[in-house]
């Protein structure tokens, strides 16, 4: 049975302010969840083999193929400034 000094003390530890109202609501919440925890708990999953995920999954990468780089000028073409060849930025560090 989960009370509401339960989700007083999740909440201190969170850090997070809850108003009356919200107090009632999450214990009501949370009772709810963990009935739902412990009907699953009763299931016999004993011939249930583990998964990782629901559907099959497959590499789906495509082939790594060595292209030649970006030229300077293409590369600064898309620039909002540049200066000696180089791309120019705000200074971000005093």
């Amino acid at each position: 049975m989960i009370t509401p000094e339960d989700i007083k003390k999740v909440a201190s530890l969170s850090r997070i302010h809850l108003s009356d109202n919200e107090l009632a609501h999450l214990t009501k919440d949370m009772e709810k969840i963990l009935d739902y925890v412990n009907k699953l708990k009763k299931l016999d999953v004993s011939g249930v083999q583990p998964t990782s995920h629901v559907l099959e999954l497959k590499n789906v990468y495509r082939e790594d193929t060595v292209e030649p780089p970006l030229a300077q000028k293409d590369a600064l073409a898309i620039a909002v400034e540049k200066e000696k060849g180089q791309f120019k930025v705000p200074l971000v560090i005093e």
